[in-house]
C-alpha cells in the first residue's frame, strides 16, 4: 500500500535527524512491501525565512492531504527577537491547534542497554522503566489569552471540561492495554483549572472501573519521577506540566535524544516528532541522536498506519544497534567512541529485518 507522509524538517538539527528517520522508513517499505510518498513542507524558522510566517497555509494543506506528519524541530537564536506571534514555536503550536492534535503520547522507556547512562541509582531502576506520559496539547497556558503592557505580562491558563474529558479518556484507554494504572497530575491545591481537571478526571474514571486512578500534585510528581519512577504506569496531565515532566522523564531514561512522541486527534492522523528541541549549537555537525525521531516513525506505523509488525521491526533494530555497542555523543560513556548521526541512522537501517 502507498502511504502519503508530510515531512517538516524544520530548523537546527531537524533536517539531519528527519533524513535518517526517512531512510529507516524506506527500508521498512522495502522489507514489508509498502511505499511511502513524501511531501516536504515548511514550518518554524525555515518558513519565516522563506514566507514571513511560521506556518504557511500551504503546509496545512499538505498535512491535511497526508496520512501522517513527520516533524523535526523548530526554533533557534536567529529568530529569538521576533514578536511571539511570528516566532518559530508559534508554527508548531498552530499545527497542533489547526490539526486538532490534542493528545501527546510520550513513552519513557529505559533500554536495558542504556541503564549505565541513567543518572539514578541502579536499585531505583532495577528491571527497567516503562512509563507513558499523556500531555494535553491544545489547551492550557500555551494557548490561553496573553498580553504585555509595559512592565507587566500575563499568560492565562484556560481549560474547559470537554478538553479535559477527551485526554482523560485516552489515558484510561491506554492504561487498559498496560498495567491499568493512571496517575493524574495537577496543582488543585492552588489552581482553579486544576480543580476542574481533577473533578473531570474522577468523573471520567467511573467509565473505566478496571483502571486504578490516583492523583498527584505536579511538584510531588517531579520528585517521585526521580525517587521512585517505577510506581508510574500512565501519567496524564495538562500542557505545561506535561512538557516539563516528560523532559524530566527523558533524562531518567538516559538522554532526551531517545524519547519519541505522537500527537493525535480524533481521527487516525498524527504528528510524530522527537521531544527534544532544534539544538542549533550542534546543527550540521553530525552530533545529534536520531533515535527519538526513528522511534517516532515506529509510533507512526503503530498508531496511524496500523502496521504493528513493521513498528516492532524498528524498535528491534534500535535495540540491536544499542546492544552492539553503537552510541551517539549524548549516550556515549566517558572514553567510549561516539558515532555520527548518519552512522547511527545507517546502522539502524541495516538492522531492519
Amino acid at each position: 500500500m502507498n502511504y502519503k507522509i508530510a515531512v517538516i524538517k524544520g530548523d537546527g538539527i531537524g533536517p539531519e535527524i528527519v533524513d535518517e528517520a526517512v531512510k529507516v522508513l524506506n527500508k521498512v517499505g522495502e522489507v514489508y512491501g509498502h511505499t511511502f510518498e513524501y511531501t516536504e513542507a515548511l514550518a518554524g524558522g525555515a518558513a519565516i525565512d522563506k514566507t514571513g510566517v511560521p506556518l504557511p497555509e500551504e503546509t496545512l494543506e499538505v498535512c491535511r492531504k497526508s496520512h501522517a506528519l513527520l516533524f523535526g524541530a523548530v526554533g533557534g537564536p536567529k529568530w529569538d527577537s521576533l514578536p511571539s506571534e511570528i516566532r518559530p514555536e508559534k508554527g508548531l503550536l498552530s499545527l497542533r491547534k489547526e490539526l486538532n492534535l490534542y493528545t501527546n503520547i510520550r513513552p519513557a522507556i529505559m533500554f536495558d542497554e542504556l541503564k549505565d547512562t541513567c543518572p539514578l541509582r541502579p536499585d531505583i531502576v532495577e528491571g527497567g522503566l516503562d512509563v507513558v506520559i499523556l500531555r494535553e496539547l491544545t489547551g492550557g497556558i500555551y494557548f490561553g489569552k496573553k498580553f504585555t503592557e509595559g512592565d507587566y505580562a500575563c499568560d492565562c491558563m484556560e481549560y474547559s471540561k470537554y478538553e479535559i474529558e477527551r485526554i482523560a479518556h485516552q489515558a484510561f484507554k491506554i492504561a487498559q492495554t498496560r498495567d491499568k494504572r493512571v496517575t493524574s497530575v495537577d496543582k488543585s491545591n492552588v489552581l482553579e483549572t486544576s480543580r476542574l481537571w481533577r473533578k473531570t478526571v474522577e468523573e471520567t474514571a467511573k467509565k473505566y472501573p478496571d483502571v486504578k486512578l490516583n492523583h498527584m500534585y505536579v511538584d510531588n510528581a517531579a520528585m517521585q519521577l526521580v525517587t521512585n519512577p517505577k510506581q508510574f504506569d500512565v501519567i496524564v496531565t495538562e500542557n505545561m506540566f506535561g512538557d516539563i515532566l516528560s523532559d524530566e522523564a527523558s533524562m531518567i531514561t538516559g538522554s532526551i535524544g531517545m524519547l519519541p512522541s505522537a500527537s493525535l486527534g480524533d481521527n487516525n492522523f498524527g504528528m510524530y516528532e522527537p521531544i527534544h528541541g532544534s539544538a542549533p549549537d550542534i546543527a550540521g555537525q553530525g552530533k545529534a541522536n536520531p533515535i527519538a525521531t526513528i522511534i517516532s516513525v515506529s509510533m507512526m506505523l503503530k498508531y496511524t498506519l496500523g502496521l504493528p509488525k513493521e513498528a516492532q521491526s524498528i524498535e528491534d533494530a534500535v535495540k540491536k544497534s544499542l546492544k552492539d555497542g553503537y552510541r551517539t555523543m549524548d549516550i556515549a560513556k566517558k572514553g567510549e567512541k561516539a558515532i555520527s548521526t548518519q552512522e547511527m541512522g545507517k546502522i539502524i537501517t541495516e538492522n531492519i529485518k
